[in-house]
């Protein structure tokens, strides 16, 4: 038996913005499209969208990249008509004007092909540090015909220790010391320019050197690159507002020690206020992966993860890689007939805690049994997964509830949105005991 404790006396603290994703549902094919990004973004209380890999490869060759809105490098910075930010102002709009938070990452999309257009350092780093401080006078002070949306996050770059091996493409053509001084001279200016903004990177590869003994080569790297960049921050005193990082795995885990590990690794450099951002996560990256994204073992997979990381201190705000329109990491959305997948209920049901916004102090007994609670008032939710164990038998234990609550089990299954399996009324203090399959997901609310 898997006991599940919940005390709706026992606050702690905010339902962290956990369930935000990487790309919008946008398709240019039928323009901005608002209804369709409204549709998913208000569903879930998606919390920000991040801006990378926007609309395929070579960021469509139009969107938001630093390189497809500002197509000339050898063009005059200052000048506005040397800017074209036609399709990332429809893309950013659409996403804006849902509620969705901006988390814009300046920089370029990866670069698959043989030939490499975008992924070479910049020829002056001065100067393109002056065109993302037009793009964020875009954006957030009308400058150009724009808008005053505040976006907060600016990320600086992506993957810059990507090997360019079996791995993938390089994200960076030149050496760590010419990113780290990208850097340097992009995140004093841009903070200095715009103090209200918060300034990070690096969209960091991972860290899987410390929790596996073979990794592809080149892993080997990312941890000593990680350690430099922070000796390098330190040392030259830029702003790190926060640090991102990704990780591809099937083990959630792996996921809980490594956003352990990025934390210690910030506080013991002296990093204790830069925040910890999983801004790519998803179960797997290839082969097996792409398949898993769409079923119930990427659904409870994705609920583990949340909650996990809910219950811990070690993760600020967490991204999941993709919500492309039509991408392979999109598991919410079936490439194929365009129907929406379990996995897409996974962030409903975080959602739902999310909007309730207090969190409540939750104890599980049992392996594989993840749970995370949250109330508003007399309100309350509770996200429960199994991701791997068999056939569980579970006991919540439920205190400090009102009087006469009403208690539904809603169980998300194949393509389903949380169908009610069962609701009663119980009292301040009640047990419920059912049975949760292998690869399941459980959400119950009280009112």
């Amino acid at each position: 038996m898997n006991t599940i404790s919940v005390d709706f006396h026992k606050n702690n603290g905010g339902i962290k913005p956990l369930h935000g994703v990487c790309c919008a549902p946008y398709t240019p094919l039928l323009g901005p499209n608002q209804t369709y990004v409204d549709k998913f973004f208000k569903e879930a209380h998606i919390p920000y969208c991040r801006l990378h890999d926007c609309c395929g490869s070579y960021g469509g060759t139009h969107f938001i990249d630093v390189t497809n809105i500002f197509h000339d490098s050898s063009a005059d910075e200052n000048n506005p008509d040397n800017y074209d930010f036609y399709y990332s102002d429809e893309y950013i709009k659409a996403i804006v004007d849902s509620g969705c938070e901006v988390y814009y990452r300046l920089g370029v999309t990866i670069e698959w092909g043989s030939k490499k257009y975008t992924t070479e350092i910049p020829p002056d780093f001065e100067k393109w540090t002056r065109i993302c401080e037009h793009i964020i006078m875009h954006y957030n002070e009308g400058w150009a015909n724009g808008f005053r949306f505040g976006i907060k996050y600016w990320e600086i770059w992506n993957e810059p220790e990507n090997p360019g091996n079996d791995f993938g493409p390089s994200m960076w053509g030149g050496t760590k010391e010419e990113f780290f001084e990208l850097y340097r001279i992009s995140s004093k200016y841009l903070k200095s320019r715009f103090p209200d903004i918060l300034v990070g990177g690096y969209g960091s590869c991972g860290f899987y050197t410390e929790t596996r003994d073979v990794t592809p080569d080149g892993f080997e790297k990312f941890v000593p690159y990680f350690t430099d960049f922070l000796e390098m921050v330190k040392n030259e005193n830029c702003p790190l507002d926060f640090f991102s990082w990704h990780i591809y795995t099937g083990d959630v885990q792996e996921v809980l020690a490594h956003a352990k590990f990025t934390r210690e690794t910030l506080d013991k450099y002296g990093f204790y206020n830069t925040e910890s951002h999983l801004n790519e996560w998803n179960i797997h990256s290839e082969g097996h992966g792409f398949a898993a994204k769409h079923t119930l073992e990427g659904a409870s997979f994705n609920a583990a993860v949340l909650a996990m990381l809910q219950n811990t201190d070690y993760v600020d705000k967490a991204m999941y890689y993709c919500f492309s329109h039509m991408g392979m990491y999109n598991g919410f959305l079936n490439q194929n007939d365009k129907s929406v997948d379990s996995p897409w209920y996974s962030f409903v049901a975080f959602g739902k805690l999310y909007e309730l916004g207090e969190s409540i102090a939750v104890s599980c007994e049992g392996e594989q049994i993840y749970a995370s609670a949250a109330k508003d008032g007399d309100k309350g939710a509770i996200l429960i997964s199994n991701y791997k164990s068999e056939d569980e038998s579970v006991s919540l234990l439920l205190k400090g509830l009102k009087g006469n609550s009403e208690v539904t089990l809603k169980l998300i299954a194949k393509n389903s949105n949380l169908d009610k399996v069962f609701s009663t009324v119980v009292s301040s203090e009640t047990e419920i005991s059912f049975k949760l399959c292998k690869e399941t997901i459980m959400l119950v609310e009280i009112i």
